[in-house]
């Protein structure tokens, strides 16, 4: 199983960038491996609060739409998953709130592996970060 960060659908429709060509080729091959890919709801707010910041509303349903066709599920965000990301960025001073939010998520589900362009998951001992 592979969590889907928020970069990767905002790469897939955004305009040319190096990490473009290789989110559609990453995304392509868990698509043919038929790995299980998910996200969380914060994903899904973090492509809104973007878009809506840089005044794009127009790729808000380019980019939801893009990760919405590739993952199998879409994970809840609840009280413990923010409890545990309190956690995590009070171990990890260095790690933004939104990665540490994914990262509870994730250790809550199992995934050990997901999809980012962001360093800052390089930080965490159990995590593999494709790209």
């Amino acid at each position: 199983m592979v969590f889907i960060d928020a970069n990767v659908p905002m790469y897939l429709v955004g305009t040319a960038h190096p990490n473009k060509v290789d989110a559609q080729r990453r995304l392509e091959t868990l698509v043919t491996q038929r790995t299980r890919l998910v996200t969380d709801a914060e994903v899904m707010n973090e492509i809104l609060h973007r878009y809506t910041a840089i005044e794009r509303r127009g790729g808000i349903q380019l980019a939801l739409d893009a990760l919405l066709g590739v993952v199998d599920e879409v994970l809840p965000i609840d009280r413990d998953g923010i409890e545990r990301a309190k956690q995590l960025v009070l171990q990890y001073p260095t790690l933004p709130a939104r990665a540490a939010l994914h990262v509870a998520t994730m250790q809550r589900h199992g995934i050990e592996s997901l999809l980012s362009f962001d360093p800052a998951y390089d930080r965490l001992p159990g995590l593999t970060r494709l790209r």
